[in-house]
């Protein structure tokens, strides 16, 4: 390997060297072939999956007026998809080189590309796909996540006021844990969100935008991150750790 390695570095800077008959075959072929892998390149297929639309929910395409920029007029402008169900409504926006065709007999949608030889607007297909998937779940089933708070000690409420903390808007709900400090820990629940403690070690969180909910969730957990020795903080979902051995000096 390091002898290959030489040898392509010299190639690389137009040095001729001597080799053995029996080393030129391979290293001709090596410049050519991909090094440190033998497996073919598979391309994603998550874009080009289909959406299926449930009950209820519909799509609808919101017309962005042209705008002029010295006396331009740009043909190339985003399109708004609103994604309309039963707990609310969402938007996506779409880069100017994606399509959406939408069929209302079978309820599926796809999302098309204009060149799938671009490398940027391949990243974006399944990306984009994946938030108007995330978004369809959110206006009809909702996103939820769990907190398990796991130590001596440690408790969760949803409370209606907060000492320490300004509502953000009326009727504002704040979370308040109990988590080994020497004052509660108070976090506003941010609008179009319901918090819940089903149990004063369980926090339920429910919203219809499924970033939303897991970056609050996140905010919570960042109080109290699980630590490997004793197995305490507070988990999110069906988060697990590896306990390690007590040091022992």
């Amino acid at each position: 390997m390091i002898l290959r390695s030489n040898c392509l570095r010299a190639s690389s800077r137009n040095v001729s060297i001597l080799l053995p008959d029996f080393l030129v075959p391979a290293l001709s072929s090596a410049s050519t072939s991909r090094l440190f892998s033998s497996t073919p390149r598979c391309t994603s297929r998550i874009g080009s999956a289909p959406l299926s639309l449930p009950q209820g929910v519909d799509i609808r395409f919101l017309e962005v007026p042209a705008r002029r920029r010295q006396d331009v007029t740009m043909t190339e402008l985003p399109k708004t998809v609103e994604i309309i169900g039963p707990l609310g409504k969402m938007s996506v926006q779409l880069p100017p080189y994606m399509s959406l065709d939408h069929d209302k007999e079978t309820r599926k949608a796809s999302l098309r590309i204009l060149d799938r030889e671009q490398r940027k607007q391949r990243e974006m297909w399944g990306t984009t796909r994946a938030y108007l998937n995330n978004h369809i779940l959110g206006v009809s089933e909702g996103h939820t996540a769990i907190l398990r708070l796991v130590g001596v000690g440690y408790r969760a409420t949803v409370e209606p006021s907060a000492v320490s903390v300004q509502p953000e808007y009326p009727g504002q709900l704040f979370v308040s844990l109990k988590v080994g400090y020497s004052h509660p820990i108070e976090l506003g629940v941010p609008l179009g969100m319901k918090a819940s403690t089903p149990q004063p070690t369980r926090i339920l969180l429910e919203g219809v935008e499924k970033e939303v909910v897991n970056q609050f969730a996140a905010k919570i957990r960042k109080w109290r991150v699980p630590e490997p020795y004793k197995g305490k903080g507070i988990f999110v979902n069906g988060e697990t750790i590896k306990l390690k051995a007590k040091k022992i000096k």
